[in-house]
């Protein structure tokens, strides 16, 4: 067992997050998890937490500023490449029609999406990918990533060092909701690439018309 102080917030109701974290119990002696979902408040608890390193897995949260300032070490596993920082990335990476996709490590900073890039791994996306396999693939492909990261730091080994940058500001949850309205005015092929998009379970793009939205049915 590792004897250092480590805080891992994570994704509420997510296996992969949760596989992170019984990972971390079982290598470290002293470990905080927290869980939370979109909205959920920062735990006030930890805004002045001290120790050694913070990992952020999925996590829906903006960590304090404060915070990064009081360990050695602030990293974030992001579900996405170096070309999609943000939000709703890989809904964008479908939307454009990109042939591989990715994820990667980088150092938390003050701003979202703008830290020292440690790792980037890419795969392919197929013409058959929509949300839901996109979703499952970036997810696995992650957690290898997260082992292979984590395996640096338990043998005390120096993290990797990339010169790759981000590609473009971090897109924002305005440009996510955009993303998912459909215009009467749209031509097939973007009302087609909107639908691939966004399209996951119950969650389908929106019909406008007019000033009023109404829920896509796929059927």
């Amino acid at each position: 067992m590792i004897d250092k102080k480590i805080l891992f917030l994570g994704k509420k109701n997510d296996l992969n997050s949760r596989i992170a974290a019984d990972f971390l119990s079982n290598n470290f002696i002293d470990l905080t998890i927290f869980f939370g979902e979109w909205g959920d408040p920062f735990p006030e608890d930890l805004v002045f937490w001290d120790g050694d390193l913070i990992i952020s897995y999925l996590s829906r949260w903006k960590i304090p500023e404060v915070l990064i300032d009081n360990v050695d070490l602030c990293i974030n596993f992001h579900p996405g490449s170096n070309e999609y920082p943000g939000i709703g990335c890989l809904n964008f990476a479908l939307y454009n029609n990109e042939n591989t996709y990715g994820v990667c490590c980088h150092h938390i900073s003050k701003n979202i999406d703008a830290g020292e890039i440690i790792s980037v791994d890419t795969f392919p996306i197929l013409a058959t990918d929509n949300v839901k396999s996109l979703i499952e693939k970036t997810y696995a492909y992650q957690l290898v990533q997260f082992y292979k990261i984590m395996d640096c730091i338990i043998k005390g080994e120096k993290l990797p060092q990339t010169s790759i940058r981000w590609k473009r500001k971090p897109y924002k949850r305005s440009e996510f909701e955009k993303l998912k309205i459909i215009t009467l005015g749209m031509n097939g092929d973007e009302v087609a690439r909107r639908i691939r998009a966004t399209s996951y379970g119950e969650f389908q793009p929106k019909v406008a018309i007019g000033e009023f939205l109404f829920d896509y049915s796929p059927k």
